[in-house]
């Protein structure tokens, strides 16, 4: 009886969160300056349509950090007061609907991109869990943190969450292909599961145990054309969840999917897991 009233709530608390799913529309347009390339806008137009499109449904908060400072140098009293503050939007951006749309013109001179997007969101109730994932390039240690990269340059990537939980992390190329980077090509596991409070350098044989070494994955960055916009998608959750179907390439390429397919499932995931976060990290390669 416990056992089914049990299943009974979980499933009365899943269909609330599959409530809160809503159907948004955005459009932003972005005056680039002039030493912002093309593909650059349309990244940032897409970013902030996105914003735009969950300020409007969702609505903003507005946060207001004052400061008083009082100082007595030489028997003269000095008084500073800061102000600091920001908004910030009350909604997340679960997965795409409908490719973006991009409208390129320039006015004056100057390049103009505007952006309109549909997709799926929801109401922000409860705070993320804060992780810290950093793309690395020639080097293991933070320090080396850069999202320019050049041909031949090696990838890694630095992750630590307070919690326990799972991850999986993607790349998505500019002809909009995603590959898996994580869990590894001859992992079975479905996502990789990391401890709290640790320290993981992943796609480097060094920096792991040594049972595991045979299983990594190291990545030296291509380029097909002069310049190339990647972006790395890092996803975790502190529940367990299985990563999306992918197909083998050619035994040197990660697995791989399309970026719609990459975006049906997460919105099928983050619909039933609102702990689940999906970072963008950007990243540029040029030859």
């Amino acid at each position: 009886m416990r056992q089914a009233v049990a299943l009974i709530l979980m499933m009365l608390s899943l269909t609330a969160f599959a409530q809160k799913v809503k159907t948004v529309e955005g459009e932003y347009t972005y005056h680039a300056p002039e030493n912002v390339t093309v593909e650059q806008a349309k990244i940032t137009a897409y970013d902030r349509a996105k914003i735009q499109a969950l300020a409007d449904e969702f609505g903003t908060i507005v946060q207001q950090l004052n400061t008083t400072r009082m100082e007595n140098r030489n028997g003269e009293s000095n008084t500073d007061f800061f102000s600091i503050g920001g908004s910030e939007v009350k909604g997340e951006w679960i997965a795409d609907v409908d490719d973006p749309k991009y409208t390129i013109s320039y006015v004056d001179n100057t390049l103009v991109v505007t952006c309109k997007v549909k997709g799926k969101a929801r109401e922000i109730v409860t705070s993320k869990i804060e992780f810290q994932a950093h793309v690395l390039r020639n080097g293991t240690d933070d320090k080396y943190e850069d999202e320019d990269f050049k041909a031949g340059d090696d990838l890694f990537l630095s992750f630590r969450s307070p919690v326990n939980g799972y991850l999986a992390v993607y790349l998505i190329d500019a002809e909009r292909q995603a590959y898996c980077l994580l869990p590894y090509r001859t992992q079975m596991e479905g996502a990789y599961a990391v401890e709290g409070n640790r320290r993981y350098v992943f796609f480097s044989t060094k920096d792991v145990p040594r049972a595991e070494q045979p299983f990594v994955d190291e990545y030296n960055m291509t380029c097909e054309h002069s310049e190339e916009h990647n972006l790395i998608y890092v996803v975790f959750s502190p529940n367990q969840f299985v990563k999306a179907v992918d197909r083998d390439s050619d035994g040197v390429l990660p697995r791989q999917l399309s970026y719609k397919e990459l975006q049906q499932w997460l919105a099928k995931c983050r619909k039933f897991d609102p702990q689940m976060d999906v970072r963008p990290i950007p990243m540029n390669v040029r030859k």
